[in-house]
């Protein structure tokens, strides 16, 4: 860890970071996080992403496992995957500042291909995140991205390549062989990023392991294993944890009442919804929106 490159790291987020939130800057993929203060838990469905904090804390709970990090450590998130995030340290002087670059497993896979890397070791399929030590050679390669928006002509030329060096300083790590069997064509850790996507397909469709398993193909059994052994929940697990927070973006953003949002995400029966909604946030859906929005106004 580079005091040096973190403080100008920390500078460049802070510039185009207005407020409190996320922001998207001008190179595809990249976005800026900021909070001025902890924040409570947050139920979120993260996709394929690197983390880099420059100022601040975080941690990041997948099931009972829970994950803390700061400028120190860069999380890496492979697969989509439900999780509980929160801003652990953040003062409005000196705000929780992040850099997040959306992963492509398109682009993993050919940079696996042309640079001539080694396929992952033969393991089994670990979880979808895992936690590295941010180099200084990590921290100069997002710094020449980061620059790259002072000069916006440069971006569409020379941000894929800084984009595809992050990416294989990333394969290069101690945890790279993780990464790279996501985008291993038919590896294990692959066919269950594919069973997410068909669950992220059809998630409000009555779910039969087999018509999952059939559709990358695995045996129920091996899919049940391997799936759990990557996002530590079962297939149901996992698309209850969808249900539920698609139903509760709908109950925030359209104007639909608590049994119109369950109908559509899948749930028959009101009282099933209202159960498993308070069981995951922690109270009744009508009663969570309201206090949603007075966060939201009051920040």
């Amino acid at each position: 860890m580079d005091p040096t490159r973190l403080a100008e790291l920390a500078a460049w987020i802070q510039r185009f970071t207005p407020g409190d939130g996320v922001h998207p800057t001008a190179i595809e993929r990249v976005s800026f996080l900021r909070a001025a203060r902890p924040g409570e838990p947050l139920r979120v469905l993260y996709q394929p992403a690197l983390c880099v904090i420059a100022q601040g804390s975080k941690q990041v709970m997948l099931g009972e496992e829970v994950y803390p990090y700061d400028a120190s450590h860069h999380l890496v998130v492979s697969v989509d995957l439900p999780i509980t995030g929160q801003v652990t340290r953040a003062t409005p002087k000196a705000p929780y500042l992040c850099f997040q670059l959306d992963l492509d497993p398109v682009v993993l896979a050919d940079l696996i291909l042309k640079a001539g890397l080694p396929p992952p070791k033969q393991q089994g399929p670990s979880r979808g995140l895992f936690l590295g030590e941010t180099s200084s050679v990590l921290l100069d390669v997002v710094l020449r991205l980061v620059r790259l928006l002072e000069t916006p002509e440069d971006i569409p030329t020379l941000a894929p390549l800084a984009i595809r060096e992050i990416l294989y300083r990333l394969l290069k790590g101690e945890h790279g062989w993780r990464l790279a069997q996501i985008a291993t064509v038919n590896s294990q850790a692959q066919r269950i990023a594919r069973a997410i996507g068909w669950l992220k397909s059809h998630f409000a469709e009555p779910l039969r392991i087999e018509d999952v398993a059939r559709e990358v193909h695995m045996s129920p059994s091996s899919l049940h294993h391997h799936f759990k052994a990557v996002t530590a929940m079962s297939p149901l697990q996992y698309q209850k944890q969808l249900r539920l927070q698609e139903a509760r973006r709908l109950l925030l953003s359209a104007d639909v009442d608590v049994a119109t949002a369950g109908f559509r995400v899948g749930y028959e029966s009101p009282s099933q919804f209202g159960r498993e909604y308070r069981r995951l946030f922690g109270t009744p859906p009508g009663q969570d929106v309201r206090r949603l929005r007075e966060l939201e106004q009051a920040s």
